[in-house]
C-alpha cells in the first residue's frame, strides 16, 4: 500500500526547470560575462604591452655590444668581420634570442638606431641609446 502511494505520487510529479528559472540563470551568466570580458581584455592589452617592452629591453645589450665591437650602429658586419645580410642577422650573430619575432623593426645608423617590437596591437620602440622605450598603439 505504501509503495503504491509512493509510485502514484512519483508518476504525477512534474520535473524539470521552468522558463523563469532558465531566464534567471541566463541573466546571471550575462552579468558575469559583462564583468569578466572587459577584465580579460584589459589583462590581454597589459600583457602585450609588457611583452613588447621586454623584447626591446632584452635587445638593447645586443645592440650596445655591436656598437662596442664596431663603433657604429650600422649592423652590417658579423662578429667574424664578414658582411651581414641584414641588421637582424648581425644582431642574431651576437645574441640568438634576437629574432624576427622579438624585433619587428631595426633601423641602423652611425650614431643612433631604432628598434621596435610588435606584440598584438602594442608597439614598443627605442630610438637611440639614451632614449626611453615608448609604447604606442595599445
Amino acid at each position: 500500500m505504501f509503495l503504491t502511494k509512493l509510485q502514484k505520487r512519483l508518476k504525477q510529479e512534474e520535473s524539470g526547470f521552468t522558463l523563469i528559472e532558465l531566464l534567471i540563470v541566463l541573466v546571471i551568466i550575462g552579468i558575469l560575462l559583462a564583468i569578466a570580458v572587459p577584465s580579460y581584455l584589459g589583462f590581454k592589452v597589459r600583457a602585450e604591452k609588457t611583452a613588447a617592452q621586454a623584447n626591446v629591453r632584452s635587445a638593447v645589450p645586443t645592440v650596445e655590444a655591436y656598437y662596442a665591437d664596431n663603433g657604429n650602429y650600422n649592423f652590417d658586419k658579423l662578429p667574424t668581420g664578414a658582411a651581414a645580410g641584414s641588421p637582424l642577422a648581425a644582431l642574431a650573430a651576437i645574441d640568438q634570442s634576437v629574432t624576427a619575432t622579438t624585433l619587428s623593426t631595426i633601423t641602423p645608423g652611425l650614431a643612433t638606431y631604432t628598434i621596435a617590437s610588435l606584440k598584438g596591437s602594442c608597439t614598443a620602440t627605442k630610438a637611440g641609446p639614451a632614449a626611453p622605450i615608448v609604447v604606442s598603439g595599445c
